[in-house]
């Protein structure tokens, strides 16, 4: 097996786990996945060398439009994962306001000033 068909192999695998339906409950287990497919990918990069059969040029070029959808769908999931994080931090804020609603009032020291004299 060449290093690009090795590289197309785990292309694939890659594409395959970034189609599953992404949620809290899995998010961890899929995040790992694609650490690990995307080292042995930049493994596998590492090994390939010129020159190259017209198969392997063909593979090569299938293989880079298969990492433009790759790169699209990271995005979308990279996305997903900042919005999910900026509710979170909304979340926080107007939960502990609520605990505590006068945390940001700023007052002197609690003495009135009559202002007729």
């Amino acid at each position: 097996m060449s290093q690009l068909q090795g590289l197309m192999d785990v292309t694939k695998q890659l594409e395959k786990t970034l189609d599953q339906q992404v949620h809290a409950k899995n998010r961890d287990e899929v995040m790992e996945q694609v650490n690990d497919l995307l080292e042995k990918r930049g493994k596998l990069l590492t090994q390939i060398s010129p020159p190259f059969t017209e198969n392997e040029r063909r593979l090569g070029e299938k293989t880079a439009t298969l990492n433009e959808k790759i790169q699209r769908k990271m995005n979308g999931l990279f996305d997903e994962l900042k919005l999910e994080m900026k509710q979170m931090k909304k979340q926080k804020k107007s939960n502990r306001s609520y605990i505590n609603p006068y945390e940001h009032v700023k007052t002197a020291d609690g003495m009135f000033m009559d202002s007729k004299n």
